[in-house]
């Protein structure tokens, strides 16, 4: 288990994940060695079990801690207002979150299949929790009146696949702006709302 305690594990434990995070992003979780991450944190291979038992543990780290926080920050979100009020608020939001974490973005959706079966249900657990936050909008906008959609299952991984799809091709400095990205993409889907 890792370490807790400590003014140096206090700054090891983060940089090890860190690196991990960058590492399994660049080359892939099955081309990285755990004497690969040691190397980039500057310590010894062995030294990395004080802090993981093993490699995909920390990526499994890695992939709850993102989704623990994107659950916890929309949670943080200002609550109230009717369902279209509160779909542009998923729809910024998540792009907002996901553009400031591409490495992590990148992990949850390539790295998945890297994940014990139990791990991996964890995580899906978690994106299911995530992705209901996005369903209850929609059916309280069908309750409403105001979202004509056949499948709110279906537009739900729809609007999420094309809203963490902005990690793939943005770049910052280019010819779009992430306000203006935000804008664009909450047009798309409110327009893909009957809204």
């Amino acid at each position: 288990m890792a370490r807790k305690t400590g003014s140096h594990s206090e700054i090891t434990g983060p940089k090890i994940r860190a690196e991990a995070q960058r590492l399994f992003a660049r080359y892939g979780f099955a081309a990285v060695s755990m004497r690969q991450i040691a190397g980039a944190v500057g310590v010894q291979a062995g030294a990395l079990y004080l802090y993981t038992s093993d490699k995909e543990a920390l990526l499994f780290d890695l992939l709850k801690t993102h989704m623990d926080e994107l659950i916890a920050a929309w949670r943080a979100e200002p609550a109230g207002g009717d369902a279209h009020a509160r779909l542009e608020r998923f729809v910024r939001f998540h792009i907002r979150f996901n553009l400031e974490r591409a490495e992590a973005v990148f992990l949850s959706y390539m790295e998945l299949r890297n994940l014990s079966p139990e791990n991996f249900a964890v995580i899906e657990g978690l994106r299911k929790t995530y992705e209901t936050e996005l369903e209850e909008i929609l059916k309280a906008g069908q309750d409403e009146g105001v979202f004509l959609i056949p499948d709110t299952k279906l537009a739900t991984m729809a609007i999420i696949a094309m809203l963490t799809g902005v990690n793939t091709w943005f770049r910052e400095g280019g010819r779009l702006s992430r306000a203006m990205v935000a804008d664009i993409y909450w047009d798309m889907v409110r327009k893909s709302v009957g809204a």
